[in-house]
């Protein structure tokens, strides 16, 4: 898929998980997304030692 293919997607699947929530709800959504994006990307570089 390329970049302006996953933008979309991305795009859409938001517009998606926002719709019908409160801007409270979507501001907690974003930081928990955000946070296991952030943790996913730690855990690429340096993956704990009970994961081996």
């Amino acid at each position: 898929m390329r970049s302006c293919e996953w933008a979309t997607f991305v795009t859409a699947l938001a517009l998606t998980i926002a719709k019908d929530k409160t801007a409270e709800e979507i501001a907690f959504l974003g930081l928990l997304f955000t946070q296991l994006g952030d943790t996913l990307a730690l855990l690429a570089v340096e993956p704990p030692k009970c994961m081996s």
